[in-house]
């Protein structure tokens, strides 16, 4: 059995929830054949999120990580391929903390990619009848924090460990004026299984060869 930690953010911004949260627990109740999936939930903050994912992967000992985040606006699931070593909130966290231009990580690399295959990630959701699409870029908030915070862990706590970071769309009682994309957490959480098995299946040196690129 593939061990799977999944995490996702409590709710921030003055929501009542938060659809990575809701989508983390029904992975963990619900898991692919094959896995076992443990959830945790993170704190929405800069100063406390790393030690959460630390305490969590120390906890599990999972062989794949998957962090999920919300990304408000976005009409599809979308897998990081990136995260870069800087902290620029345009708002507070939940502690109210805003750092600007500050790095994730003193001293550490400019960014660690994902040690997922995100293209057959992407396409393993799209073929679960959910929209998806590989993005180059998870921000400068506590999304991109944990993103690249997971990279670091692995390259320097846990080699054995695999993992990434997703973004989910709002859910649809968060969008009250009824004109955002919005996806419900279990069609999420379904598009999200077929992309474990994909992860835990395909190293990531041999992903899809497929275009996913942006142009701007």
């Amino acid at each position: 059995m593939t061990r799977v930690l999944v995490t996702g953010f409590a709710p921030f911004g003055g929501e009542t929830v938060n659809p990575s949260w809701q989508a983390a627990s029904l992975l963990a109740a619900e898991p692919p054949a094959g896995l076992t999936v443990t959830a945790a939930e993170l704190p929405c903050a800069f100063a406390t999120s790393l030690g959460a994912l630390r305490d969590a992967v120390r906890a599990c000992a999972p062989d794949l990580v998957l962090c999920l985040g919300q990304a408000g606006g976005r009409p599809a699931v979308t897998v990081e391929r990136v995260g870069i070593n800087l902290d620029d909130a345009r708002i507070p966290d939940n502690d109210g903390e805003q750092p600007v231009d500050e790095p994730v990580v003193p001293g550490g690399p400019a960014a660690y990619f994902s040690s997922l295959p995100v293209k057959a990630c992407v396409a393993a959701v799209r073929a679960a009848g959910v929209p998806a699409a590989v993005s180059h870029t998870a921000g400068t908030f506590v999304c991109n924090h944990v993103a690249y915070g997971l990279g670091h862990l692995i390259a320097t706590e846990f080699p054995h460990v695999r993992g990434g970071f997703v973004h989910v769309p709002w859910a649809p009682e968060q969008v009250t004026d009824g004109t955002a994309p919005a996806l419900e957490p279990a069609t999420v959480a379904r598009g999200l299984r077929a992309l474990l098995v994909a992860a835990a299946t395909t190293p990531v040196d041999q992903d899809l060869k497929t275009p996913e690129g942006a142009t701007h």
